[in-house]
């Protein structure tokens, strides 16, 4: 079995609309460079639609087919937000389980 963080979940999808992942041991390699630029395009341009939403939220004027077209790309940006966390989550190292006894607070 493979181990939760020996594959990265790559933040674009295949052709067929299934997620794509990478195995790689070195974590400087084309496609890994690729996925954090890619990743930081997409959080880059989620940052960008949410001042833009604020805009068209806050315009009683706005009209329907605007608020469809918001809802729409929003709705994208939370999927790749989402997708990059879940990636950047998987790729964290799994800390020890708490027993009971153990201290929770830093040593002074």
């Amino acid at each position: 079995m493979t181990a939760h963080n020996e594959l990265r979940l790559l933040p674009w999808s295949g052709p067929d609309g299934k997620p794509c992942f990478l195995s790689a041991d070195d974590n400087a390699g084309y496609l890994s460079r690729l996925a954090d630029n890619t990743e930081a395009a997409q959080l880059g341009l989620g940052s960008e639609l949410l001042n833009h939403a604020f805009g068209v939220l806050a315009d009683a004027e706005a009209d329907l087919d605007e608020l469809r077209l918001l809802a729409a790309d929003l709705t994208r940006a939370l999927r790749d937000a989402v997708r990059v966390a879940t990636s950047r989550g998987h790729r964290l190292a799994i800390p020890a389980p708490f027993t009971r006894g153990e201290r929770t607070e830093a040593p002074r």
